[in-house]
């Protein structure tokens, strides 16, 4: 599945991924992936403001996974951060508790089946501005960052 699919890299606004994390309810006992991970700030944040025990990133890009590397390893935060160049479709994400996306509509629809396949009940997922297609959300928010307002959706898994 490697390269079928193509996110352009808009990063997610901090105020933005604090919020995310919020309403995941993400904590000490939690384990974030961020799926298209861009420059890492999800994660980082993830483990930095909400002490989550462990966050991995993954990217497919190879210029982003380099960048959310080095911001990883100058904020030492190696232990807890992990960084995965690779395509989301390949990588086992079974271990979450939380999955972070901000994917295209048609993306999220793609990845629906991996999500069902692979995430246990009760795993949050929270995507910004797009829904995933064929699952009801349990909460939809409007956030605004101050400039702009943003569309949040939280699902949990059944």
């Amino acid at each position: 599945m490697s390269g079928r699919v193509s996110v352009p890299f808009v990063p997610t606004p901090i105020p933005v991924v604090d919020f995310m994390l919020k309403v995941a309810r993400a904590g000490p006992n939690d384990i974030v992936y961020d799926l298209g991970c861009g420059d890492g700030r999800i994660p980082i944040r993830a483990v930095e403001v909400f002490n989550v025990k462990k966050a991995v990133c993954v990217e497919i890009r190879k210029d982003l996974y380099e960048r959310a590397l080095s911001q990883v390893k100058a904020k030492g935060l190696e232990g807890r951060v992990v960084v995965i160049n690779d395509d989301m479709f390949n990588v086992d994400i079974s271990e979450a508790t939380v999955i972070t996306l901000f994917l295209l509509t048609s993306v999220n629809k793609m990845l629906r089946p991996k999500l069902e396949r692979e995430l246990r009940r009760g795993t949050r997922v929270v995507s910004h501005e797009f829904e995933i297609p064929g699952w009801d959300p349990v909460e939809t928010y409007l956030f605004s960052d101050g400039v702009i307002n943003h569309r949040v959706y939280l699902y949990v898994v059944r």
